[in-house]
């Protein structure tokens, strides 16, 4: 069997819209799992200093075996090392500067062959999105940013009034209609959501806790599925990216028509197949969805007419 890819996130939004924030936030619910962060400007990223337990050059080493990593101009270089430098990362998670296009970046993994886009997560603030988006000199970027995003993160919504949370929806939803968007404080959002890592399936109705964020907890829902072998993956990814079924995130160990087991990884309107580790146990799939959007009948309606 290949050599799975290695998962990148890319994270992306414009000045002051909490990509670091975010970024700490992961690496704090990290446990146990190996995130490399890659910067472009290494010496201004403020990584929690809690975090931080070593540096070495451009490498920090931090909490749980996690590292971050600056890549300056060259990031095909950066990203084509640290496979050999770092083999047991579990996933990359690589921030933009606020001027970046995030699916510009994103398209630079087409040509690495140790690497895969997993999703790309743009932020915004809601105070400020609408305003912005409408400024001649940062509008094209900041649609451009969204236009890329798979999941957007509308940040800071309990600072902002109710008309300037209003605009940011607006401005979003027209920028990125296949976007999945999350309202968020602080940049405060479970793991699983931005990443996909799902590790141990939750019964139905379980909560997602967010550490730091106590009302996040009231916000999420798990729904597991058992998922007969032999179904067609592709189609059943394509009917449970339908934004109808309330589905952010979902990960299956599941075997496809040939009998060979596959990890299948959704993130709003994408959707990847990958060759399941040689110790799966497939016939399990993990959903996430903020709760009273998560439809569990209307996945399971479709689940069962995709399997048929």
């Amino acid at each position: 069997m290949s050599r799975p890819t290695l998962p990148v996130t890319v994270i992306g939004g414009y000045l002051g819209a909490g990509k670091t924030t975010l970024v700490n936030h992961l690496l704090r619910q990290a446990a146990g799992r190996r995130l490399a962060v890659l910067v472009n400007d290494f010496g201004a990223l403020p990584i929690d200093a809690a975090l931080i337990e070593g540096r070495d050059g451009d490498v920090l080493s931090l909490a749980g075996g996690c590292v971050c990593c600056g890549y300056g101009s060259d990031l095909v270089g950066a990203l084509m090392a640290l496979p050999a430098r770092l083999p047991d990362i579990d996933h990359v998670l690589l921030e933009t500067s606020g001027v970046a296009l995030p699916g510009a970046v994103a398209s630079t993994l087409s040509l690495l062959a140790d690497y895969r886009l997993d999703a790309v997560v743009v932020l915004a603030d809601a105070e400020t999105t609408a305003t912005r988006a409408a400024d001649p000199y940062m509008a094209d970027t900041i649609i451009r940013q969204f236009a890329a995003a798979d999941l957007v993160l509308l940040n800071k919504v309990d600072l902002a009034s109710a008309a300037a949370l209003d605009g940011a929806r607006r401005t979003i939803a027209e920028a990125a209609p296949r976007a999945r968007i999350v309202e968020v404080a602080w940049s405060a959002v479970p793991i699983d959501v931005v990443l996909g890592m799902v590790r141990a399936p939750a019964p139905p109705g379980t909560t997602l806790t967010t550490p730091g964020q106590v009302d996040a907890a009231t916000l999420y829902d798990w729904l597991r599925i058992e998922v007969p072998p032999g179904v067609d993956l592709a189609g059943l990814a394509e009917t449970l990216v339908d934004p109808t079924l309330g589905i952010l995130r979902a990960k299956g160990l599941l075997t496809d028509r040939t009998g060979r087991p596959q990890a299948l990884h959704i993130v709003g309107a994408r959707w990847h197949l990958d060759d399941a580790p040689p110790d799966a146990r497939p016939g399990d799939l993990v959903a996430i969805g903020l709760r009273g959007r998560l439809d569990p009948a209307a996945v399971r309606r479709s689940m069962a007419k995709a399997s048929a």
